[in-house]
């Protein structure tokens, strides 16, 4: 956790703003997910004391999902008043679709007590344009992403080109109705995409957000920061990065591609 604040720390002085999770999901026992609760609430006081620019992202997973809903709202719950008391922010970040429509139950429960909470949607799915609207009329703050998990052809896009074409429109929905959306991509045509429909639309570069992943194309986010727009850097940490890491490069082969493809661009 000290390594993740320093790491924060140096991001902040470039400009840039974080967002820190705990790696680990999937947690089937009390003890873990209390564990993993008690590490978020440990970790959003060391964000308030080391007076860092750092929000936190969780997986409903990690908190108890799989224990129960009631249990992991419990858990959740916690964090979000720790954050609350601390002037913080919880993304709940979006997983594999057997807890699409239990992870928005969850979320959409508790926003109506926190307004410090937002969600993800993956432009891949189907479904996700539905979501979308839904969120919107709720005034969820929104990160919307492509979308990591292997999913049949019968639940996401598969061609890279339509989950472009279909994230845009989501994009354009969330860009011109939404709260403060988070475009969290690595896509150049996505990326250029969204600076012209906001020139176009007259959107103000603080109505909304980029976001990028540690480590992955730091002079592209720096850059991003000095044309004036805003910077997020999703920074996962934790001792549970092996199994994380690979079990995202066996899900799709897409996410070896952007790993080779990525890793060494500025």
């Amino acid at each position: 956790m000290d390594q993740a604040i320093t790491a924060v720390r140096k991001l902040n002085s470039k400009g840039l703003t974080a967002s820190l999770d705990i790696l680990g999901e999937n947690v089937h026992d009390k003890a873990t997910a209390e564990r993993a609760v008690q590490g978020y609430e440990n970790l959003l006081e060391d964000i308030h004391q080391a007076k860092v620019e750092s929000n936190v992202s969780i997986k409903l997973t990690m908190t108890g999902l799989d224990i129960g809903d009631d249990y992991c709202v419990e858990n959740v719950t916690r964090i979000l008043e720790k954050a609350r008391g601390r002037n913080n922010f919880v993304r709940i970040d979006m997983e594999g679709t057997p807890y699409t429509d239990r992870t928005l139950k969850v979320f959409l429960g508790l926003q109506k007590i926190f307004p410090n909470v937002g969600i993800v949607i993956q432009a891949y799915l189907h479904r996700s344009e539905t979501d979308i609207d839904a969120l919107i009329a709720a005034g969820a703050r929104v990160r919307l992403c492509k979308g990591a998990y292997k999913e049949p052809p019968s639940l996401a896009i598969q061609k890279m080109s339509e989950i472009r074409k279909n994230y845009k429109k989501l994009a354009e929905k969330l860009l011109t109705q939404g709260v403060y959306p988070a475009i969290a991509t690595h896509d150049d045509s996505l990326i250029r995409w969204t600076k012209q429909f906001a020139a176009d639309h007259a959107i103000s570069r603080d109505k909304f957000e980029f976001q990028m992943l540690y480590g992955i194309r730091t002079g592209t986010q720096e850059s991003i920061v000095r044309d004036g727009y805003r910077m997020r850097i999703y920074v996962p940490f934790g001792t549970h990065w092996a199994p994380y890491f690979y079990r995202r490069l066996r899900e799709r082969k897409e996410n070896v591609w952007f790993v080779v493809t990525n890793l060494f661009r500025g």
